[in-house]
């Protein structure tokens, strides 16, 4: 048997372009452009790589912010892509038989699914699969957090020998990061360890935390915030529905408020959006007391915030061109 690091590299088309508005027989969050992928031997040592480009079929035009990403243009795609099903045809005969796929995440094993339905191509060859970054974890810090492959490659004390944001290069750290891992153990403890994230609280919690909850299966952002506000914003003490007040983003698609119940006081509200394996959104909601740092530091946001502004409703933002509001090229909230 033989492990397959795979990583992928995906386009998106902007918002409001052509290209977005297609409607495609199988709904994708983005089309391949280029797949690395490096062979891990049972024993656990690096060996061979493969690399191949791919021409998109319906999303032609590349996304400013995912070239920009990942160094790849037009052009290149032009002169050395293949079409999809080509592609996979020599990436499948490559892996060969008796092959288990890692990733460093879950979209792109999800990408890659997706593409196969759109392309009418069978999917059962992608079913022996394991998030490396879980399998990290559980031999680590025993954490939730998702990791980014270069903090994970700091932590083994590797050195970057090849570019990021490359599918190659991308494959190949994350080789060395799974030869340094006891992966057989880690694929028989891996319901354990998928079970701990799906439950967990994936990122530290400052100081003051009184209550924490996951919720699962919102549609997507807007709903997810929506029941954040509503229905779910329950005070941790009596259980009584409290108001909030605004959201204010945070780095790593990470949302505050301050809320307020009429029985007891103020409370901090945070939470932490991602995106499941089936597209649906997950909470992760922390609750602090108004005293907190985490209540500290929404105070500091709204000091440099305009104070009227905070105060009254949010009007909703006129629609941008497509050259100035672009996808993020890899999705997830």
């Amino acid at each position: 048997m033989n492990y397959i690091v795979m990583d992928m590299e995906w386009n998106q088309p902007w918002p409001g372009s052509p290209s977005s508005k297609k409607v495609l027989p199988v709904q994708i969050r983005g089309e391949i452009i280029q797949i690395g992928a490096v062979r891990v031997t049972q024993e656990q040592q690096v060996a061979d790589e493969f690399q191949i480009m791919i021409r998109p079929k319906y999303y032609r035009h590349l996304n400013r912010r995912v070239s920009k990403l990942t160094g790849i243009k037009e052009n290149r795609l032009r002169e050395e892509g293949v079409p999809f099903p080509e592609a996979m045809e020599r990436f499948i005969q490559w892996c060969g038989e008796d092959i288990v796929f890692l990733t460093w995440g879950f979209d792109d094993i999800g990408i890659l699914r997706e593409n196969l339905q759109l392309f009418g191509m069978d999917t059962g060859f992608t079913e022996r699969w394991y998030n490396a970054q879980m399998i990290f974890n559980a031999q680590t810090d025993g954490s939730n957090s998702q990791k980014a492959l270069k903090t994970a490659m700091e932590q083994f004390g590797i050195e970057a020998s090849r570019p990021a944001h490359d599918a190659l290069g991308d494959a190949y750290h994350t080789a060395l990061i799974c030869a340094r891992l006891d992966l057989k153990k880690g694929a028989a403890e891996y319901d354990e360890a998928l079970k701990s994230h799906e439950n967990g609280f994936h990122g530290a919690e400052l100081p003051g935390c009184i209550a924490r909850k996951v919720f699962y299966d919102y549609p997507d952002k807007r709903a997810a915030l929506s029941a954040m506000a509503g229905e779910e914003n329950l005070c941790p003490v009596c259980g009584g529905r409290m108001l909030g007040s605004r959201w204010f983003a945070q780095p790593g698609h990470r949302y505050m408020d301050l809320a307020t119940c009429p029985e007891d006081g103020k409370f901090l509200i945070r939470v932490r959006l991602s995106v499941q394996p089936d597209g649906l959104v997950r909470v992760s909601r922390l609750t602090y007391e108004a005293t907190s740092e985490a209540a500290e530091a929404y105070a500091r946001r709204v000091e440099k915030a305009d104070p009227e502004d905070a105060a009254r409703p949010r009007r909703r933002r006129r629609k941008k061109s497509p050259a100035a509001k672009q996808e993020p090229p890899k999705e997830e909230y």
